[in-house]
C-alpha cells in the first residue's frame, strides 16, 4: 500500500471508531510508530481535524464527516464511456481491474443514474480495432510495465522484431507507455543497444520484472521522445496503388501514416508519411499482385529482396 492510500485508509479507520491508539494504527497497517506520527502530522497539514489525547489515542474532531462520492449524470456517462474504451484498448492485465472499478462506481449511483447508464449500455458499441495478441506472446504486460515504470525496476524481455523475424533478449529501463497506431508502446532505455528504444507491447514474447533498480534519465521526456521520432520532416513519403480487389477494403480503414487517398479506375492511390520505409515492406508484400509502388522507386527493390528471402 502506498502512502497516499494509507493516509486515506487511516482517515476511514478514524471515522469508523471513536478513538484509535497509535500502536493499533501501527499494527493495523504494519508500520512503525514513528511512521504513524508522521502520517498524523501530514493529515493535519492537509486539513483533516485530528485530535490527539495523551494516553488515549487519536480521533476525528466531532462534526467532521467524509463527503460522499457523488457523480453528476454527465460524469457518470463520461466514466462509463471511458471505461468501455479502456477495456477495448488495453490488455488482459488491466481489463478485469477496469471492469471491477466500473462495477464499484455503478454500485453507488442512485437509481435514476443507474437507469441512464443502462440505457447507454444498450445503445453503445465499440467496433474499433482491438489489440490482438498472437499465440506465444505476452497478453498481460501493461500492469507489470506500469509497476516497473513507477518503481524504476529493470525489465527483462524477449522481443520479436518483425523486420528481422527474430527474437532477442533485452534488459531495459522502462520510462513510459504511449498508445499510438492501435498499439501500446513501451519507451525504454535498452542496455543492449545503449540507446532509447520503442517496443510494441504485443511483440513481447516473455517478460520478467527484476528486483534491480535503475537511476538516471532525469531529463528524459516521453512526450519529447515521441514528437522527435514522429517529426514530419524526418519522414519518407510513400505512394502506392492498390488494385480494386483490395481497394474497397483498404479505403474503409485508417492506417498509421496515411495522409491522402485518391480513388481511380484502377483502384485507390494511397500516400503515407512513415519514419522508415522498411516498416511498410512486409505489409505491402501481403497484398501480392494487388499492389504497385509509385514512389519511392527504391521501395520496389526492397520488396523484391524481401520476397526472395
Amino acid at each position: 500500500m502506498n502512502r497516499t492510500d494509507r493516509l486515506i485508509a487511516i482517515v476511514l479507520l478514524l471515522h469508523s471508531r471513536k478513538v484509535v491508539r497509535a500502536k493499533d494504527i501501527a499494527r493495523h497497517f504494519d508500520i512503525a510508530i514513528r511512521t504513524v506520527y508522521r502520517d498524523m502530522k501530514a493529515l493535519n497539514e492537509a486539513g483533516v481535524p485530528i485530535a490527539a489525547e495523551s494516553g488515549e489515542g487519536y480521533s476525528l474532531v466531532e462534526g467532521y464527516h467524509l463527503p460522499p462520492v457523488m457523480f453528476t449524470r454527465e460524469e457518470a456517462s463520461a466514466l462509463y464511456l471511458g471505461g468501455k474504451l479502456a477495456e477495448h484498448f488495453t490488455d488482459q492485465s488491466l481489463r478485469e481491474p477496469i471492469a471491477s472499478a466500473m462495477a464499484k462506481i455503478f454500485a453507488i449511483l442512485p437509481v435514476e443514474k443507474k437507469n441512464y447508464i443502462e440505457r447507454l449500455e444498450s445503445s453503445t458499441a465499440i467496433f474499433g480495432k482491438r489489440i490482438q495478441f498472437k499465440d506465444g506472446f505476452v497478453d498481460d504486460a501493461l500492469s507489470t510495465i506500469q509497476d516497473a515504470i513507477v518503481h524504476r525496476k529493470i525489465l527483462s524481455i524477449d522481443y520479436y522484431s518483425n523486420h528481422r523475424d527474430s527474437v532477442t533478449q533485452r534488459k531495459v529501463e522502462p520510462l513510459g507507455l504511449i498508445f499510438y497506431s492501435d498499439y501500446w508502446h513501451l519507451i525504454a532505455y535498452c542496455r543492449m543497444r545503449k540507446d532509447y528504444r520503442d517496443f510494441r507491447t504485443d511483440r513481447i514474447k516473455a517478460m520478467t520484472l527484476s528486483e534491480e533498480s535503475f537511476t538516471g534519465h532525469d531529463e528524459f521526456s516521453v512526450k519529447a521522445y515521441f514528437e522527435e521520432h514522429n517529426r514530419m520532416d524526418t519522414f519518407t513519403e510513400v505512394t502506392v496503388m492498390f488494385k480494386k480487389p483490395v481497394a474497397n477494403y483498404l479505403r474503409e480503414r485508417g492506417y498509421y501514416g496515411l495522409v491522402e487517398q485518391k480513388k481511380t479506375d484502377e483502384g485507390v492511390i494511397m500516400t503515407f508519411m512513415i519514419p522508415d520505409v522498411k516498416y511498410i515492406v512486409g505489409w505491402l508484400l501481403s497484398f501480392g499482385d494487388n499492389v504497385r509502388v509509385i514512389a519511392p522507386m527504391e521501395l520496389n527493390q526492397m520488396l523484391l529482396e524481401e520476397a526472395e528471402r
